[in-house]
């Protein structure tokens, strides 16, 4: 009994399918102002959540599952959270190669945009992309970012 009331229900949810719905000791979420935990009797809130990684721990002591999400919301309270993401992915289903091949087309892309909606709409592309990379290399956007650019 006592673990029920240390968990409490977790479920992400992106426009394509259901990704998680179990119990969760500790949620990590990326939010606007800064990563935040939450864990059983949370104060209720909703968030904006920017692009990063959601860890998801099962149990107190286990290793946390992560799935990179590309923003979205959060809806808490006291015994349930759950996240509507505009896109996820365990991070642990990303590929390197792949992601930094989209990284370099688009920063090409980028460069010979046209007009500022399209180089803006290419910008965001990139980020997203940066972002995947970062997730999956356990390194800051900045990190990658500035990398990306020598």
């Amino acid at each position: 009994m006592a673990d029920k009331a240390q968990n409490f229900d977790f479920e992400l949810v992106s426009p394509e399918k259901k990704l998680m719905s179990e119990k969760a000791w500790q949620v990590t979420i990326p939010g606007y102002e800064g990563d935040f935990g939450v864990r059983a009797n949370h104060s209720a809130l909703v968030a904006s959540i920017r692009p990063g990684v959601v860890s998801i721990i099962p149990k107190e002591g286990d290793k946390p599952t992560k799935i990179f999400i590309a923003g979205g919301f959060a809806d808490v309270t006291a015994d349930n959270c759950t996240i509507l993401a505009e896109e996820a992915i365990f991070v642990c289903d990303l590929n390197k190669e792949e992601i930094e091949a989209a990284i370099q087309s688009l920063e090409e892309d980028v460069k010979n945009s046209k007009d500022e909606i399209t180089r803006k709409r290419n910008f965001n592309k990139l980020r997203l992309a940066q972002g995947k990379l970062a997730a999956l290399t356990n390194q800051s956007l900045f990190e990658v970012c500035r990398t990306s650019h020598k």
